[in-house]
């Protein structure tokens, strides 16, 4: 398979590491092309990949003809956005118009409703993609969207969980925690400063059964969660996030509720707060004398997450709480990964959110290239066969893990495990 990375970022340098890692011989992985508008960036990372068959490239991820050429140039097959989502509508297009498949791991953004944000919806996440589901099908392409850790592995989690662990579903829940610090600084973003600050100020997106997918305020609806692995109790709230639009789709069937919460902490959302108040969240506008957005100008001046993430230390847990029953008795329990951030760093030179992020779309990848995973049109890594990705994630060294939560059907297992050695 060859590879166009659009987008050398902190996950683009991390799925390119992870990539030459997994395949060194190049089994699968013919060429990946390392592009980015900063050349010096894309040149960098491949010197520490140190690798052939991964070429640097300078390139505008918004300028089609010059992203057209390098998928000629290379023979591309995959287009893997690496960029940040507002440059998917372009991506994603450009790939369609020059007739190659396309993977990326977060939807193209959401737009608020323009009266009533928070009690109806508008543009959801994904809908520019979805809209043209049946144009990508038709030519035999596929587009493989929302493939990072969340969403990405937590919607595998969720099928992987039905299809083994239930014979009916309840409710689905996406936890996102950690207790990641930097060192020296008192707030810093683990991830994309922008896509951070969309996904928390948006209206969040949550889903029922009869009602369908619906708004709530952001940071509503706090609950109580112990993380596993050390890191403990947190308060979650509900986030905007792209597994609320993505889950309903194949899924919406089966769970009659499921939602997104996150483990923001009180200084960090109050710090959310203050940007949306004084208007440095905004996007559109232009600070006067320069050709910056307020958001712009946040970018530049808060800590850059791939800078500091020598500087980060503890753990990032993310997982999938599924609620139902199984032989007759309720059950629950909670499909996760944990991230730390030391280890990262020794294994891949990566910080833990974007390491964590990272190995997703390298798995998918992999998926692809072997022909374990087919599909035309726009999909999810939901629609597939979850079990080759939880596997190739235990080859990875890539932990998954598993609770099995206060039940009925958790005293069942309880009460045979005892009477085992009895036997």
């Amino acid at each position: 398979m060859n590879v166009l990375l659009v987008g050398t970022g902190g996950v683009g340098e991390a799925a390119a590491m992870i990539t030459k890692q997994r395949d060194p011989e190049g089994l699968w992985l013919h060429r990946m092309v390392l592009s980015n508008i900063d050349l010096d960036r894309a040149v960098a990372v491949a010197k520490r990949i140190d690798d052939p068959r991964f070429v640097p490239e300078q390139v505008d991820a918004r300028d089609k003809e010059a992203v057209t050429a390098l998928v000629r140039k290379y023979d591309i097959d995959l287009l893997f956005n690496g960029c940040d989502p507002s440059f998917n509508e372009t991506l994603f297009d450009t790939a369609f118009d020059c007739g190659i498949n396309y993977m990326d791991m977060a939807l193209s953004l959401s737009v608020p409703h323009p009266e009533d944000p928070y009690g109806k919806t508008h543009i959801k996440m994904g809908d520019y993609q979805f809209d043209k589901a049946a144009e990508w099908e038709q030519k035999g392409l596929l587009a493989l969207v929302g493939v990072g850790m969340d969403p990405g592995a937590v919607n595998v989690f969720a099928r992987y969980a039905q299809k083994h662990f239930f014979d009916e579903i309840e409710e689905i829940g996406i936890k996102d925690g950690g207790n990641l610090y930097a060192e020296g600084h008192d707030i810093a973003f683990g991830f994309s400063i922008w896509t951070t600050i969309d996904e928390c100020l948006n209206p969040p997106f949550k889903y029922e059964q009869g009602k369908g997918i619906y708004v709530v305020e952001p940071f509503s609806e706090p609950e109580l969660f112990t993380f596993p692995d050390g890191i403990g109790e947190q308060e979650l709230v509900n986030v905007e996030h792209e597994e609320m639009v993505m889950l309903p789709r194949t899924m919406g069937d089966v769970a009659k509720r499921m939602s997104f919460k996150y483990g923001l902490g009180a200084d960090f959302i109050t710090m959310l707060k203050n940007l949306k108040a004084l208007g440095l969240d905004d996007k559109h506008s232009k600070v006067p004398g320069t050709e910056y957005s307020p958001r712009d100008i946040v970018g530049m001046v808060a800590p850059n997450p791939v800078e500091i993430a020598d500087k980060m230390r503890g753990k990032v847990c993310v997982g999938t709480q599924v609620t139902g029953s199984k032989d007759g008795l309720e059950r629950k329990i909670f499909l996760y990964q944990t991230t730390d951030s030391e280890d990262i760093m020794r294994r891949i030179g990566s910080g833990a959110v974007v390491g964590q992020t990272a190995f997703n779309p390298v798995i998918a990848m992999e998926l692809l290239a072997t022909g374990v995973w087919k599909g035309d049109g726009v999909l999810g890594p939901e629609c597939f066969d979850p079990d080759p990705y939880i596997k190739l994630m235990d080859e990875h060294e890539y932990f998954v893990g598993m609770i099995e939560m206060e039940s009925p059907y958790k005293k069942k297992l309880d009460k045979e495990a005892i009477m085992e050695p009895l036997k």
